[in-house]
């Protein structure tokens, strides 16, 4: 629209977002103030009612974050144009003994013969790794299936001997019973043995204590 109105813009001041930014944008809001201040005379003479107008802005919230969220979109994308732009002196000398080169055919064709080779490699690289996966996939199945047999019969030869009883468990439980008797008649003649030898100790200590009493008498 500005090249309608008769507006020369820099772009590439305009989307540095600076203070010649400012100056190029003056020159649209000039157009736009000239043409406001114009029709002025026509708005005057125009009632305004301001307060019969009801503004809900409730119902503008998702169009308040639509704008911001734009506008930022558009000032991320307005720094990065800048920056391309800064880079378009270059690139348009590249680009034009790019274009000013003659074209070989014969370079052309190696270069995508080389291409072609490249991806080839590629390809026959990404199959051999398919492969060796699959390789691999199958030597860890038949693992995991030797695996499941031997716990299978592990488990088997388990549940066999937990039902199987030992020849020598007849003997052991009674020997065990033998061994519980000869316990506790043990433990009954220690407590007993306990016991007489502390009546022992106590007859001494008294005949002591009356030996004592009998010898102070007699001195």
């Amino acid at each position: 629209q500005a090249t309608k109105a008769h507006i020369k813009l820099n772009t590439k001041k305009l989307y540095g977002a600076d203070g010649y930014a400012v100056k190029e944008l003056l020159k649209v809001t000039s157009v736009l103030y000239n043409a406001m201040k114009s029709n002025v005379t026509d708005d005057e003479a125009e009632p305004s009612d301001v307060t019969s107008l009801t503004f809900d802005i409730s119902s503008r919230i998702s169009d308040l974050k639509a704008s911001r969220q734009l506008a930022s979109e558009i000032t991320t994308r307005g720094a990065a144009l800048y920056d391309l732009l800064g880079h378009e002196v270059e690139l348009r000398d590249i680009r034009t003994r790019a274009i000013a080169k003659p074209l070989e055919v014969n370079e052309l064709e190696n270069g995508i013969k080389k291409s072609i080779s490249l991806a080839q490699d590629d390809i026959r690289k990404t199959t051999q790794m398919l492969d060796n996966i699959a390789s691999d996939e199958a030597n860890l199945e038949a693992k995991i299936d030797k695996k499941k047999q031997e716990l299978e019969r592990n488990q088997k030869r388990l549940r066999s001997l937990e039902s199987v009883r030992p020849a020598f468990m007849d003997e052991y439980e009674k020997l065990e019973e033998e061994l519980k008797k000869v316990y506790e008649t043990y433990m009954e003649k220690h407590r007993n043995l306990s016991y007489m030898e502390q009546l022992l100790d106590d007859v001494n200590r008294a005949e002591q204590d009356r030996f004592e009493v009998s010898t102070s008498d007699n001195v």
